[in-house]
């Protein structure tokens, strides 16, 4: 696999090095390949979401239960280059500590976001993708993952709001016999 991965990456060096280097113009294939690679608006928004964020979050296990609430502490990181969002997140879970990690990204060839979401009290992953909404200024995402108990992959929604510069909500729903609820709200703020 890592020799796959040396011999892709030398052969897009070997690929787009004569055109960069002599400033030539490149080919169509070249350009397709530079405006995949170069992170844009949608990358920049996700940058502004960089630092360290105190999080209230509230979980649902069903629509007529009381919600779970507690504390957290979030970190955004852009990595690769500006290229992907990695969001670190700590706080407690029924009593136990919990750690998460959201990596996010914006793939400028099939213009949506890629959401995928990990943390130590599973070993799956859940993967969603999205579309932003400019009006609404939120990402609008339908997702799957593994309900653990049945072994069943199961469909979600989500929605992550920026509200502005230093506040952040982010929902989930599930669905049960009687529709669909929310079963997560995580407010982020700075």
């Amino acid at each position: 696999m890592l020799k796959l991965i040396i011999t892709t990456l030398t052969g897009l060096m070997l690929f787009f090095a004569p055109s960069v280097l002599a400033q030539e113009e490149m080919s169509p294939e070249q350009k397709a390949w530079m405006d995949y690679m170069t992170p844009g608006a949608m990358h920049e928004m996700m940058a502004k979401s960089v630092g360290d964020w105190k999080t209230v979050n509230k979980f649902w296990t069903d629509p007529e239960s009381e919600p779970m609430v507690n504390e957290g502490t979030a970190r955004v990181e852009m990595i690769l280059g500006g290229r992907y969002m990695q969001t670190t997140h700590h706080s407690t879970v029924m009593g136990m500590p919990m750690e998460g990690i959201n990596l996010q990204c914006y793939d400028n060839a099939t213009q949506q976001f890629t959401a995928v979401w990990i943390d130590n009290l599973g070993t799956g992953m859940s993967v969603s993708t999205g579309v932003y909404d400019g009006d609404a200024n939120t990402i609008n995402y339908a997702g799957t993952m593994v309900d653990p108990m049945t072994g069943d992959e199961i469909s979600y929604r989500s929605t992550h709001q920026i509200i502005d510069d230093n506040h952040q909500i982010y929902e989930m729903f599930m669905t049960n016999e009687d529709g669909e609820f929310r079963s997560m709200v995580v407010e982020l703020s700075r």
